[in-house]
């Protein structure tokens, strides 16, 4: 009898390794602990309740089939306007598509601008998907090493040579955002080599001092990607949007059509109604506000106190590099003596993560408190 097939190179990524934190967190849970979640990147709140009763009114009305491949129009022209709300800009509705989350995003960006083994730079630490992606679609990833002094951010001057570059601003893990020079400066850069730029702002809206900058506030040669799953707390409802130049419109319409045919329909007629609900959403923000708060009190009570303060997003990245040299082991042990959940730093970083913790403050400001009075007794008794 032949032997199964072997599996792809390209296939052999990286486990994503906070959704093992998740797991071990799970079946301590099933064990009767009481954990304290600060290793999820995702809001402790439900989905707005708006986007919830316009669910159930649109249910009630008759079945939810495929939608038009780019997303309701009605919500594309929804999205557009955010964009003059929160930056001025005047967007063409047929520039933005929706998307079944970032990830669907993330799979058609790099698909319509980049060909097999094309150089694709992004800043470490970063969102680990993002190099997992890429080595499945058979892209080199460059990793870019970014310092403390520019918040863990990349800079013009950073720059090889690349086929495109993706920035995230505010960041995951750090937090940490891009004003609109140094922006203006890696676009500037990129658009030099001739190089893509795709400026990840899944966590716009949550900011706690200025507001975050859109690459689009700098240029309209670039891929902007989005989601409602931070600001808009939506994660499990699998929905995001991107904007486009308007001459790849049609190329990533024909790749979203034999991709993934359309967005869900349930959670594309969620989001419309959730941009309306700017009071709760606020209301969320101001608990991740005073949360930041704690935890930028906390954290150095507790002994980890070199830190980048984050301008936006729900977390802190912590050098934990004088405590340990495997963060993976030291999550682990902060997990089973204290009951808080933290991710490595490994995630982010292959090579120095193994000196970082991230903490994420998205849940309620009582188990934040919880969670520092856990870490402080662990540390005093470590």
């Amino acid at each position: 009898m032949a032997g199964a097939r072997q599996v792809s190179n390209r296939s052999q990524v990286d486990p994503f390794i906070v959704m093992d934190v998740m797991e071990q967190a799970r079946r301590l849970e099933d064990a009767g602990r009481s954990i304290i979640h600060m290793e999820v990147g995702q809001p402790g709140t439900a989905a707005p309740q708006a986007a919830r009763d316009g669910l159930t009114a649109a249910m009630a009305q008759g079945p939810l089939g495929y939608t038009v491949a780019l997303g309701l129009p009605e919500l594309r022209a929804r999205i557009a306007r955010l964009y003059h709300d929160w930056y001025g800009i005047d967007l063409n509705p047929d520039r933005v598509v929706v998307t079944a989350g970032s990830s669907a995003a993330f799979l058609l960006a790099f698909t319509a601008l980049f060909d097999a083994g094309d150089r694709v730079g992004l800043g470490l630490p970063c969102y680990p998907s993002y190099r997992q992606i890429l080595k499945a679609l058979s892209l080199e990833v460059v990793g870019i090493q970014t310092k403390a002094e520019n918040r863990f951010q990349p800079m013009a001057s950073d720059l090889p040579d690349l086929a495109g570059l993706i920035v995230a601003s505010p960041a995951n893990p750090t937090g940490t955002m891009l004003d609109r020079s140094s922006m203006a400066a890696l676009i500037e850069a990129c658009h030099a080599q001739g190089a893509a730029f795709i400026s990840d702002e899944i966590y716009h809206g949550l900011h706690y001092d200025a507001p975050a900058v859109s690459a689009l506030e700098v240029s309209d040669d670039v891929y902007v990607i989005n989601s409602f799953s931070k600001y808009f707390s939506m994660t499990g409802w699998r929905i995001g949007w991107m904007v486009v130049p308007e001459d790849h419109i049609r190329t990533i319409e024909r790749l979203a059509q034999n991709m993934f045919i359309c967005a869900p329909h349930a959670s594309q007629i969620a989001a419309l109604h959730a941009m309306e609900a700017t009071e709760e959403l606020e209301a969320n923000r101001a608990v991740y506000a005073r949360n930041r708060e704690l935890m930028l009190e906390g954290l150095p009570r507790a002994g980890f106190d070199r830190i980048a303060p984050p301008d936006g997003a729900f977390y802190i990245y912590a050098d934990v590099s004088h405590l340990t040299d495997d963060s993976l082991k030291f999550a682990s042990e902060v997990l089973e003596k204290s009951g808080v959940a933290v991710t490595p730093g490994l995630d982010f970083d292959p090579e120095r993560g193994r000196g970082f913790l991230r903490f994420s403050y998205a849940r309620a400001t009582a188990d934040i408190e919880e969670g520092l009075a856990r870490l402080k007794t662990f540390m005093d008794a470590r």
